[in-house]
């Protein structure tokens, strides 16, 4: 197998020794310009892993991180499962080696499992881009971003939007954040989460709203610190590595003085939807009024 795909502005290419199953949201970034690849992956189906030599630079039940004399070395588990299902290691800046265990092919179907064979935040972060735990939704050509942590209501607010107002999600788990022409905008994401919503789709943000959930409505728009801690807590940051905390940092800076961060709290109903438009879309609710 060789194909290749572009994520963001990476562009990549994935050989392997044998056909695998590329999972539906991974397989809408396949690109046709096999001319264009800045990187590659070499993907090896293994019954057992080369050993890691270096330092380690982080340790959880899903993942140990290694510092090598090439880059940065991953084994990559599943939590709940005693043993790593790949080897993630970095050749060079421009190569990288997967070694996927025989027994774990048939999870590939997962967009989770495969997409963190390739360590891609690494690549975003290097190329100014911030992948931001939300649902990603379309509205008048603009983006709004419901983030909050898990189970907290995010799909819920954007099937509402969906629903009475026309709206439409583009990812209702992951959105990739990067600067197109100047401006903050909103990208595809191959991961969605349990909605199975996934499109590859760029457009600029309008706003991006924190949920809180309540019994009455109320918005209310973050200061820039208040918004840089918000979005933190969001952000998929490597925090063993300095320079990608850094460089984070500065990026969520610069997205809370373009982009307004407000914190809806909220039901379910569509009061919460009107509330919300009230603030995002002044405009529109003062012409619906002129119209009566």
């Amino acid at each position: 197998m060789d194909k290749h795909f572009c994520v963001g502005s990476f562009r990549f290419r994935l050989v392997c020794e044998r056909e695998i199953d590329i999972p539906h949201n991974f397989s809408l970034f396949e690109s046709s310009s096999h001319n264009s690849s800045e990187f590659t992956y070499h993907m090896t189906i293994a019954d057992y892993f080369p050993s890691v030599e270096g330092t380690i630079l982080a340790r959880r039940p899903d993942l140990t991180v290694y510092g090598t004399d090439t880059g940065e070395a991953r084994l990559i588990g599943i939590k709940g499962q005693s043993k790593p299902y790949a080897l993630y290691r970095e050749l060079s800046g421009q190569e990288a080696e997967v070694h996927l265990a025989a027994e774990a092919v048939d999870d590939l179907r997962f967009d989770p499992v495969f997409t963190s064979l390739f360590a891609l935040e690494r690549q975003m972060i290097r190329r100014d881009s911030m992948i931001l735990h939300c649902a990603y939704i379309k509205y008048h050509g603009k983006a709004i971003l419901f983030s909050a942590p898990s189970e907290t209501g995010k799909s819920t607010q954007a099937g509402l939007w969906e629903r009475y107002r026309g709206s439409e999600t583009v990812n209702g788990d992951r959105a990739l954040l990067r600067k197109i022409d100047g401006r903050w905008t909103a990208c595809g994401w191959p991961v969605c989460g349990t909605s199975e919503i996934c499109h590859l789709k760029d457009t600029p943000i309008h706003a991006v709203v924190m949920l809180r959930q309540g019994k009455e409505n109320q918005v209310e728009r973050f200061s820039p610190v208040q918004a840089f801690t918000q979005l933190y807590s969001q952000i998929t940051v490597n925090q063993w590595n300095r320079d990608f905390v850094q460089r984070t940092a500065e990026l969520i800076e610069d997205l809370v003085v373009h982009v307004p961060v407000w914190q809806l709290t909220c039901n379910i109903s569509e009061n919460a939807v009107r509330c919300l438009e009230t603030v995002l879309f002044p405009e529109d609710i003062s012409g619906r009024w002129d119209l009566l």
